[in-house]
C-alpha cells in the first residue's frame, strides 16, 4: 500500500506541474508565490472537510459565508483519505481547500502537493506564531515555511474515577506518571481480575492511542530537526519501559487490550460509569461524552506529567491546505481565515453555549488551537455546573494547555505514527524488545522520508 500511494503521490506531483492555471475566480492555481492572496475574493470554492459537520463546525461555515458574500462554497462533507487526495491530484480533480490531520500535512509539503501559506497570512494580517500556540504552528512547519491553517488542539490528561480510588485508598498524588513507583503502588491497589482475566484496571494508559505522548513525555523525541525520523533514539526506550510495567501490572498487554476493547466508551454503561477503571489518559473531547452521566460519576482530574514531573501534553489537531493546482487559492486562503477567527470561534462558543442549554449538557468549552478564542469562550461560556469533580475536571484541561509540545513535522508523519503503534505493541506484548522493536520502526520509518523527500 505505501509503495502504491508514492507511486500516486509522484504521479500527482507530475499532472499539477501540467495542470492549467485557469481559476473559478481571481487568484489562479500555482505553488503560492504567484497567487494574488491580496485580492478581494469571489467565484466559486471547492472544499473537502467537515465531515458530520456539528454545532461547532456549522456555526463557523456560516461565519465564513457571511463574510464572503461573493464566494460561492461547495463542500464535500466526506471523511480525508489519504489516497483520495492524492488520485484526484493526479486526475486534475483537485479542491480548493483539504481539511486533514496535521501529521499529514508535511508529507504532502514535502511532495510539493499543496502551497505553502506565509503570503496568505500576511495579506490577511495573522502572525501565526501569535495566533496559534506556537507548538500547534510548530505541526505545520516546515523548510521555514507554513503550509496549513491548524484548527483545533485538546490536550490529554488523566481523569480519575473517585469513587475507585476511594475505596482503594489511593490519592490524587499517586496517579502521577513522573513517579511510577507511586503509580504502580496504585494501579496494584485497584486493579481486580477474574479468573486471570481484568474486571478493573487500575490505570488504562491507552498504550498505542497515546504511545507519542508517553514517548515523548518521557523524554523521547519522534524526528531530529530536519523531520528525519528518530525511532531508535535511545531516549525513547523509556516510555515504552513504563507502558509495559503499567500493562504488565494488569495482567499483560494482550489482557488489557481485550478488557479496554469491550468498553462501552461512547455510551450510557462506559468505563467510569461501571467502575471498569480508577484512572485513564484522555484527551479533552472526553468529557463531552462523560456529561450526560455526571449525576452517576464521581470524576477529577489530574496532568499527566513528564519524567521531570512538569504537566506534559501533545498537540494533536486538524488543518486545513490550499492543493497545488487550486482553482481559486484567493478565496480559499480567505475562507481558512475566517474559518479560524476569533469571531468564528466566539460564534461556535455562542452555538455550543446554545446547544449546552436546549440538551442541559456541562459547558466543557472548546479548545480552538488559539490561546485568545480558548481564553475568550472559557470566560463568557464555560460555568459552574454543580458538580465540583466534574468543574474541576474542565479546569485541569485548560490548566495544561500552555505545556503542549509538537509531535514533530516530518515528511513522513504518519508513518512515523502507525511504525510507532506497531513497536509499542511487539514491545509490550513480549515479540520484541523495545530496542529491536524501534530499530523495526525506525528502518520503515525511513524508508517512507526518503521516498517523501526523494532520498
Amino acid at each position: 500500500m505505501r509503495t502504491r500511494m508514492i507511486g500516486i503521490a509522484a504521479l500527482a506531483a507530475s499532472a499539477v506541474l501540467l495542470t492549467g492555471c485557469g481559476g473559478g475566480g481571481n487568484g489562479g492555481g500555482g505553488t503560492g508565490g504567484d497567487v494574488d492572496f491580496d485580492a478581494e475574493p469571489s467565484g466559486s470554492l471547492t472544499a473537502w472537510g467537515f465531515e458530520n459537520a456539528d454545532d461547532v463546525g456549522q456555526s463557523r461555515l456560516d461565519h465564513a459565508e457571511e463574510q464572503l458574500s461573493d464566494v460561492d462554497v461547495e463542500l464535500d462533507a466526506t471523511a480525508f483519505d489519504a489516497q483520495k487526495f492524492t488520485t484526484r491530484i493526479a486526475s486534475g480533480d483537485v479542491p480548493d481547500v483539504v481539511q486533514m490531520d496535521r501529521r499529514y500535512v508535511t508529507q504532502y509539503a514535502a511532495q510539493d502537493l499543496i502551497m505553502p501559506l506565509d503570503d496568505c497570512f500576511s495579506a490577511h494580517d495573522v502572525t501565526p506564531d501569535d495566533y496559534w500556540y506556537p507548538f500547534v504552528v510548530d505541526d505545520v512547519r516546515y523548510d521555514d515555511e507554513i503550509w496549513a491553517v491548524p484548527q483545533f488542539y485538546q490536550p490529554p490528561a488523566i481523569i480519575l474515577n473517585k469513587r475507585v480510588m476511594d475505596q482503594a485508598g489511593v490519592t490524587n498524588e499517586e496517579i502521577d506518571t513522573s513517579n511510577p513507583d507511586a503509580l504502580l503502588g496504585a494501579i496494584s491497589k485497584m486493579y481486580q481480575e477474574s479468573g486471570g482475566v481484568p474486571s478493573r484496571l487500575g490505570f488504562d494508559p491507552v498504550s498505542t492511542g497515546q504511545a507519542p505522548l508517553w514517548i515523548l513525555g518521557m523524554g523521547g523525541q519522534l524526528t531530529d530537526e530536519d523531520g528525519k525520523p528518530t525511532l531508535d533514539d535511545p531516549s525513547n526506550v523509556a516510555g515504552i519501559d513504563i507502558l509495559k510495567q503499567i500493562n504488565d501490572a494488569q495482567g499483560g498487554y494482550a489482557s488489557v487490550k481485550s478488557f479496554t476493547d469491550s468498553f462501552d466508551t461512547f455510551g450510557e454503561e462506559n468505563q467510569f460509569v461501571k467502575d471498569q477503571v480508577g484512572a485513564q489518559v484522555d484527551a479533552q473531547w472526553y468529557p463531552n461524552v462523560l456529561s450526560p452521566y455526571v449525576d452517576q460519576l464521581q470524576i477529577e482530574a489530574v496532568p499527566f506529567k513528564d519524567s521531570e514531573g512538569n504537566p506534559f501534553s501533545v498537540a494533536g489537531g486538524s488543518a486545513f491546505v490550499i492543493p497545488v493546482g487550486s482553482k481559486n487559492p484567493t478565496a480559499a486562503c480567505a475562507w481558512m481565515i475566517d474559518l479560524t477567527s476569533e469571531d468564528a470561534w466566539n460564534a461556535a462558543g455562542e452555538a455550543r453555549a446554545a446547544t449546552r442549554e436546549d440538551d442541559g449538557g456541562i459547558n466543557t468549552g472548546l479548545f480552538t488551537g488559539s490561546p485568545g478564542p480558548d481564553q475568550s469562550i472559557r470566560e463568557q461560556y464555560v460555568v459552574e455546573s454543580g458538580n465540583a469533580g466534574f468543574d474541576q475536571t474542565i479546569a485541569t484541561y485548560y490548566d495544561v494547555l500552555d505545556y503542549g509540545q509538537s509531535f514533530g513535522s516530518s515528511p513522513a508523519g504518519q508513518d512515523i505514527q502507525n511504525e510507532l503503534n506497531n513497536a509499542v505493541t511487539a514491545a509490550l506484548l513480549g515479540d520484541k524488545t523495545p530496542e529491536e522493536a524501534l530499530a523495526d520502526a525506525q528502518a520503515a520509518a525511513i524508508r517512507a522520508y526518503e521516498n517523501a523527500t526523494g532520498g
